[in-house]
């Protein structure tokens, strides 16, 4: 399912609208913690549902917003030879 990131709560948790009007509760899954992907307010998000409680979810993946920038810089390491 699809949809977008309406409200952020606590403990890694997110309120999602998806695209059929349904609000469910939903948390990041491990590759992305791993990756340290950050959700903010309004991205569109691809979430992941088990059939037995359709009030939860798993964030799987956070779709490019254009415009955006992609992080900080990296550091290069100061050794050179």
């Amino acid at each position: 399912m699809e949809g977008f990131i309406e409200e952020i709560l606590p403990d890694g948790r997110f309120a999602v609208l998806l695209d059929n009007e349904h609000k469910i509760i939903a948390y990041t899954a491990g590759k992305m913690r791993k990756f340290r992907i950050r959700s903010v307010v309004g991205d569109r998000v691809h979430v992941e549902m088990t059939p037995y409680d359709l009030s939860k979810g798993r964030i799987v993946f956070r779709e490019k917003t254009p415009g955006q920038a992609g992080g900080p810089p990296r550091r290069r390491s100061g050794f050179k030879r």
